[in-house]
């Protein structure tokens, strides 16, 4: 299989607009600080799984520092990092094991839990927070990586199916 990284790049594009636009209306005013669905951290998985981890960090490290610069402004750098990162490391994990379903789950989960807790590392270094670690995983990290994997789960199928193409076969396994 192979990955459509151009059409990937451009569902990011929308993923990011939606994320930016739209998201913020449909998370409860009470939730909308806990609640950050990353759409673009999924889709950085969907790229580490299916086109390796060099084009995963790339597309992490990308839409990462996009995503400082347009919501989270007053540091830029800790998404763009923490994406470009778990880009590497879930694509270097697909290049010894092949992505199930059961494997994306566990990917999306643990490792969106890494990128809430680098970032609230980088911040807590800068000083830019003065909450507890226990207090901010309770309250955002996990909700926020548990709502990642309810929407990884309904983005499996469809876009799997619209970014991943088949190899043309050799021919040498046919049976003419």
């Amino acid at each position: 299989m192979s990955m459509r990284i151009n059409w990937a790049i451009l569902l990011g594009l929308v993923l990011v607009i939606l994320e930016n636009t739209v998201v913020p209306w449909l998370i409860p005013s009470g939730w909308s600080d806990r609640l950050l669905p990353h759409l673009t951290f999924i889709l950085t998985i969907f790229v580490a799984g299916y086109a390796g981890r060099h084009p995963a960090f790339l597309f992490g490290l990308g839409f990462g520092l996009l995503q400082d610069m347009l919501a989270y402004g007053y540091l830029i750098g800790p998404y763009g990092f923490g994406m470009g990162l778990i880009g590497y490391f879930a694509g270097l994990l697909s290049e010894y094991k092949s992505y199930t379903i059961g494997l994306f789950s566990w990917v999306i989960l643990v490792f969106g839990m890494m990128l809430d807790s680098i970032v609230y590392w980088i911040y807590n270094l800068f000083r830019l927070t003065n909450l507890q670690f226990a207090h901010v995983f309770y309250w955002q990290v996990a909700p926020t990586a548990l709502l990642q994997l309810l929407i990884a789960l309904l983005m499996y199928v469809p876009v799997r199916r619209y970014l991943v193409k088949a190899l043309p076969s050799t021919g040498e396994d046919s049976s003419e």
